[in-house]
């Protein structure tokens, strides 16, 4: 039985720093580094989980082709459980080009694929209600699996007692509430980042947005913030909004690639040791900061006694309002 299954999107990264621009024509400029990664909300996230000691059973679609080995076997080689992802013939594997800016930006070119061809049958419903946690990551790049199917998944796991984070990639497009609507009642951690929620609700001001979901169902609020930190807000006594904000860990930028998705891996593990969520948070932070001081989503994180280390001796940047 694995403490996490996670599932959702499968993409393998190719990255390259620093890129301060496209070369015109056929112009060549050249780079200091460039990786091959297992990355998206939910494989970068498993990838996280299982450096910090968690068991992982990866679930999601990849293509019957050489990134979908690479993920695989890359996968395995951190001793996550693939037996949860299915090969779909005919599509290639998830993958994104990211050119990194000098600042840690990560503009992105990507290619749906397989993420597009994962549906209800390739879904283990036993191996979901035997785990401690369900993860669940990449709403808006499933379009077989969005909306109502999701909200299926997490309602089976809610029944069968098994809490659940959901994550996210928000793009803009008319649907966005329509499609996660169905979803909300069923999550127990909504963990996108503050403006990936703000498009969604079409609010603005931070209590507002939280007040919009928890309202909608979702029992907690997990608003990733950038440098700001984060927020996590519940609904406590009377319809009071409870709101605990965390600040950000001062680190090195080099790449912002994976570092939600290494910020939920974080949380998690604190949730599966019986933290309080204040301390969850704080462990996801630290697993950002360490993350984004190196080129892909895969970068920093040692293992678990390493990350705590870091939270205890780091220093925070400021907290905004």
């Amino acid at each position: 039985m694995a403490d996490v299954v996670s599932l959702g999107i499968h993409i393998l990264d190719v990255l390259g720093r620093p890129v301060h621009r496209i070369p015109p024509r056929q112009d060549v400029d050249l780079l200091e580094e460039i990786r091959l990664t297992v990355a998206g909300t939910a494989a970068g996230t498993s990838v996280d989980l299982a450096k910090l000691g968690a068991s992982v059973l990866a679930m999601g679609a990849l293509g019957e082709d050489a990134a979908g080995n690479f993920i695989v076997d890359t996968m395995n080689r951190y001793g996550i459980d693939t037996s949860g992802l299915r090969r779909k013939s005919g599509v290639q594997t998830s993958a994104t080009m990211l050119p990194i800016r000098p600042n840690g930006e990560r503009p992105a070119l990507h290619v749906l694929g397989a993420n597009a061809e994962l549906t209800l049958d390739d879904i283990d419903w036993d191996a979901i209600a035997n785990a401690r946690h369900l993860h669940f990551g990449g709403t808006y790049l499933m379009p077989k699996l969005d909306g109502e199917p999701t909200a299926r998944i997490l309602k089976f796991a809610r029944d069968h007692g098994v809490p659940t984070t959901l994550d996210l990639i928000a793009i803009n497009r008319p649907d966005l509430l329509e499609v996660i609507e169905p979803v909300l009642p069923s999550i127990d951690y909504f963990m996108p980042g503050l403006e990936e929620a703000r498009m969604i609700s079409g609010l603005q001001d931070r209590a507002e947005v939280i007040r919009f979901f928890l309202d909608k169902g979702v029992r907690n609020t997990v608003f990733k913030m950038g440098e700001e930190g984060s927020s996590i807000a519940s609904q406590g006594a009377h319809g009071a909004l409870v709101e605990t904000r965390l600040p950000a860990f001062e680190t090195t930028i080099v790449d912002s690639t994976g570092c939600g998705d290494s910020y939920c891996a974080g949380f998690i593990v604190g949730l599966l040791k019986g933290w309080d969520l204040a301390e969850c948070g704080r462990l996801g932070s630290a697993c950002g900061a360490l993350v984004i001081t190196g080129l892909g989503s895969d970068a920093g994180i040692v293992d678990l006694d390493q990350t705590i280390a870091f939270m205890n001796s780091a220093r925070t940047l400021p907290l905004g309002a």
